[in-house]
């Protein structure tokens, strides 16, 4: 089922809406919830990190964006999993950079019906 429209839908566009102002506001507090403790994070230059070198690296102001705009986001629900893909354009904290991003994140929704990102990858756009 394809839709953001639906419940599950809406529900996993509002988690991607809290990741976004978490980033912003490097609160590692509300990353933790939004996240699972296996979660993959990948940047546009194939590096990858844990969950914990994620919030490091915003807690101690190493990674993190002074804004951020999503546009074109699609949201896939198959069951418990929604595949999130959307363009991303941020300005980095530490030397204001704009990256400019395809993201692809993978969430699971829990048994408390909340969503939590268990993958992102994201490449370069030109």
């Amino acid at each position: 089922m394809t839709s953001t429209q639906s419940g599950k839908g809406a529900a996993v566009a509002a988690a991607v809406d809290a990741l976004g102002k978490a980033m912003l506001a490097a609160d590692t507090a509300a990353l933790d919830k939004l996240t699972m403790n296996e979660l993959t994070y990948g940047h546009a230059t194939s590096r990858l990190e844990t969950k914990a070198q994620l919030m490091e690296a915003l807690a101690t102001g190493k990674a993190g964006y002074t804004s951020i705009d999503v546009t074109n986001q699609t949201i896939t629900v198959l069951g418990g999993t929604a595949i999130v893909r959307h363009h991303f354009r941020g300005v980095r904290r530490t030397d204001g950079e704009v990256m400019k991003t395809g993201i692809l994140m993978v969430w699971l929704e829990q048994p408390d019906k909340q969503w939590k990102l268990a993958a992102r990858q994201a490449v370069k756009l030109a």
